[in-house]
């Protein structure tokens, strides 16, 4: 759930590079449909209090099938702000990576995408200055 129109905006080319990737996107509707009115490819989930969902997004992180997830606020709405605390709290019980900005967002994936393990060095903390 990518908020926002900026943050739609600011998550497209990270979305196209984990496209580009093979990584499966999974998006609740705003952001399933920017997402393919410009051109990216992602499954369409719901939100935890649609129950007739065929993919719900609890049962997605209850389940283990995602390795990150991208929730940023849209609005103060009553409905918004209670499904994304139920994303954000599932995300951390289930201990997956959970980022709530989409700058953040956007350099995070870049970076997974752009450095390959081999041109990481692995330090040991007292080597960090």
């Amino acid at each position: 759930s990518s908020g926002p129109t900026k943050g739609k905006v600011e998550l497209l080319e990270s979305a196209r590079m984990l496209k580009e990737r093979d990584f499966t996107i999974y998006a609740t509707g705003g952001t399933h449909h920017f997402f393919k009115e410009n051109g990216i490819e992602t499954e369409q989930v719901c939100w935890p209090d649609e129950d007739n969902a065929d993919i719900n997004t609890l049962d997605l992180i209850k389940n283990r099938k995602v390795e990150m997830v991208i929730n940023i606020p849209k609005d103060h709405t009553t409905r918004e702000i209670s499904n994304g605390y139920n994303i954000r709290r599932n995300a951390i019980d289930f201990n997956i990576p959970l980022i709530t900005n989409a700058r953040v967002a956007s350099a995070f994936i870049y970076a997974i995408c752009k450095l390959d393990l081999e041109n990481i060095a692995i330090k040991a903390w007292n080597e960090y200055k």
